[in-house]
């Protein structure tokens, strides 16, 4: 599948892929005399991939003097952040070990290592960190203990009744400024991999020498980035170019099983979802076409794919910032499970988040 899209767009998206599948031609494949530069770098800015932007395009000579001046100092903030953040892990990691209480990372730091092989490069807002639900309170206590904040729900006693509606709270911290997502499951809906737990098969990824983080296994991290890029609708070309970087480390007789596997782990259509959108922008099922046609011979997937490429590639702003922003994420949810049992559970759960009832 080909994408007709600008030429700011088609560079974003070769800036990805240099960055996990470098091609033999040092020059990219766009014409960067058509590139608009001002509007590149918004789409950059906006997609969270200054980092691998400047990655793929530092050792161009001609590169126009906006970009070389905005694109260093914004990667080099990029490096610096996950260099507190992967002390932050250190830290949090050793305090819950101490507390006996099972953790796993997710996307951030465990994620950049294995898409990228460099966890310096992939942007990153915040710390991820799953946890069981019956560790919640004792988990809560020692991030007070270190200096966090509730930031969401606002109110610091109704974090138990939150997460019993939603998979997460947002936690601050004030020095050194950091954001931390605690979460208790995978997915706001329960019924999407609801097997995908801090007790589902783990993978230790090593950052630097001295230190290896705990995040999920290679099948349920497929998974379960299928439903987080799902639950925004894969507006930010961040999160299918992490998707795609890891299909791209599979031989491609691995993808079909991890397409089976994600719908045992109850992934439902937002795996397909996810691998028609990999290969529409990156090819990432070019040898794999049997599985492409079974993806798209379903008409709801198909459904599915056509409202996530509208979403990555329309205007960079912010689904929240205009009228209507967000309506493609909530009625694509309803899509990724079948039966009305999931869509009733749905609705009632996006009226829970939306009212804030918890």
């Amino acid at each position: 599948m080909k994408v007709a899209q600008s030429a700011e767009f088609l560079l974003a998206v070769e800036c990805c892929a240099r960055s996990f599948a470098p091609p033999p031609a040092a020059a990219p494949a766009v014409d960067l005399d058509e590139v608009e530069w001002p509007r590149f770098l918004r789409l950059v800015r906006f997609h969270r991939i200054e980092g691998l932007a400047w990655n793929a395009l530092a050792t161009i000579s001609d590169l126009p003097d906006a970009a070389r001046a905005e694109l260093p100092d914004a990667a080099s903030a990029i490096a610096v952040r996950n260099l507190q953040g992967a002390a932050e892990c250190r830290r949090l990691l050793a305090l819950f070990e101490a507390a006996k209480i099972p953790l796993l990372f997710l996307k951030g730091l465990t994620l950049g290592a294995l898409a990228y092989g460099k966890p310096a490069i992939k942007s990153a807002i915040d710390i991820d960190l799953l946890i069981d639900p019956g560790d919640l309170g004792q988990a809560a206590e020692i991030l007070r203990q270190d200096g966090y904040r509730v930031a969401f729900p606002p109110r610091d006693d109704a974090i138990q009744a939150w997460h019993r509606r939603c998979k997460e709270s947002d936690w601050l911290k004030a020095e050194p400024r950091l954001q931390l997502d605690l979460h208790t499951r995978t997915a706001d809906n329960p019924a999407l991999i609801p097997v995908i737990t801090v007790h589902a098969p783990r993978q230790a990824v090593a950052l630097g020498d001295e230190l290896s983080l705990p995040t999920l296994a290679t099948d349920e991290l497929f998974a379960y980035l299928a439903v987080h890029g799902a639950a925004s609708a894969w507006f930010r070309l961040k999160w299918i170019s992490d998707f795609a970087a890891l299909l791209h480390r599979e031989p491609p007789r691995e993808l079909d099983r991890l397409y089976r596997r994600s719908q045992e782990l109850g992934a439902g259509r937002a795996a397909g979802q996810a691998l028609l959108l990999a290969d529409a922008l990156f090819g990432s099922l070019q040898s794999c076409p049997a599985l492409r046609d079974r993806l798209i011979s379903d008409r709801t997937a198909r459904l599915l794919f056509r409202a996530a490429l509208d979403q990555v590639t329309g205007e960079p702003i912010e689904p929240t910032k205009h009228l209507f922003g967000t309506m493609t994420i909530h009625w694509t949810q309803f899509l990724l499970l079948r039966g009305l049992g999931y869509k009733w559970s749905e609705l009632t759960g996006q009226a829970v988040r939306a009212l804030k009832w918890f």
